[in-house]
């Protein structure tokens, strides 16, 4: 199966602006789904710490965090890529999120492809019990709410 998930969302900021926020306030636009919950003790507040080689984390109630995913590619006001795992995933199965910042005018479209659920196999708890092409509309679905939520704090 070649799974993607596409989603863009054009938004009132110039690109430097939109990732900028995309990454510092990350813990202001993300909102927790229990379907996609990353660990049993989610949700937490996102952050990303560093640029390429920090990691994307989730900082728990606890005073844990559970790193997401390392950050492959970080530059800003153009493109943005990193890891994506939850908890009950093995060391080979990941994901990989890629957002891209483009200036349209006075707008920027901010795009999110997120692959590698292929990766994931059918019967995985993650899944849910979907078919593939339910759990790919449905993990669409809620990309598309939370750059709704980005959109809303520019």
């Amino acid at each position: 199966m070649a799974s993607r998930v596409l989603v863009s969302l054009r938004v009132r900021a110039a690109p430097d602006r939109a990732f900028e926020v995309f990454t510092r306030d990350i813990g202001l636009w993300w909102k927790p789904n229990s379907l996609f919950a990353f660990t049993p003790n989610s949700p937490g507040t996102m952050a990303f710490e560093g640029e390429a080689g920090g990691r994307l984390v989730e900082r728990l109630d606890n005073g844990k965090r559970f790193e997401i995913g390392r950050i492959s590619d970080w530059r800003p006001g153009r493109f943005l890529a990193f890891d994506w795992r939850q908890a009950t995933f093995s060391p080979e199965q990941s994901t990989r999120v890629e957002v891209s910042f483009e200036a349209v005018g006075d707008e920027t479209r901010v795009t999110v492809t997120h692959t590698g659920w292929d990766q994931v196999p059918a019967d995985h708890v993650a899944r849910h019990g979907f078919p593939d092409t339910v759990f790919l509309r449905r993990h669409g679905e809620w990309w598309q709410g939370l750059l709704a939520a980005f959109g809303k704090i520019l």
